[in-house]
């Protein structure tokens, strides 16, 4: 959502640059109290909308609520996608989990954000593998990271010729 306002803000001086170019004037761009122009605003708040509200400096803070205020979708937006990620940390039981889901669920169904289709759906359709991280708080991150080691392990080879050589020399170096 972010990128479609910021190319629609790009879009937006461009024309503005042309009208007062034709009309010989200079354009100005005009900035917030923070000193951004509309642009500048987009491009520099994603790094704060990647971040809890908590952990912002006081720069970003300034930033987020120009942005919030400029842009409420992006706010909205936002804090769904926080509230997805404090179902992560704050439920320990499945249960409870599978209800703040479903609430969530609602909520992006409620709020008709396409961006949030994707996930909404996945969440759906994984339910039940995904509700299985709240038995015992485990990823498979620590497999995904070894597999990648060996896909970059053959690729820095071109390819495997001999199989139980190579698997042999994964054994040795990985094990």
């Amino acid at each position: 959502m972010r990128v479609k306002a910021r190319w629609e803000a790009l879009d937006e001086e461009s024309i503005q640059m042309a009208h007062a170019r034709a009309c010989g004037k200079i354009y100005h761009a005009p900035v917030f109290e923070n000193g951004d122009s509309r642009k500048q605003l987009l491009a520099r708040s994603i790094y704060l909308l990647y971040k809890k509200e908590s952990l912002w400096t006081e720069s970003q803070r300034a930033r987020a609520e120009i942005l919030f205020r400029e842009y409420p979708d992006i706010k909205k937006a936002y804090y769904l996608s926080m509230r997805l990620g404090l179902i992560y940390h704050q439920c320990k039981h499945k249960d409870t989990a599978l209800t703040r889901f479903a609430r969530w669920y609602d909520e992006v169904d409620r709020s008709g954000f396409l961006a949030f289709g994707r996930v909404a759906r996945s969440i759906q359709t994984h339910y039940l593998e995904i509700i299985n991280f709240f038995e015992k708080r485990s990823t498979n991150a620590a497999s995904e990271s070894f597999n990648a080691k060996i896909k970059s392990f053959r690729s820095q080879f071109r390819g495997v010729k001999d199989k139980a050589f190579f698997l042999f020399r994964l054994a040795k170096i990985y094990a």
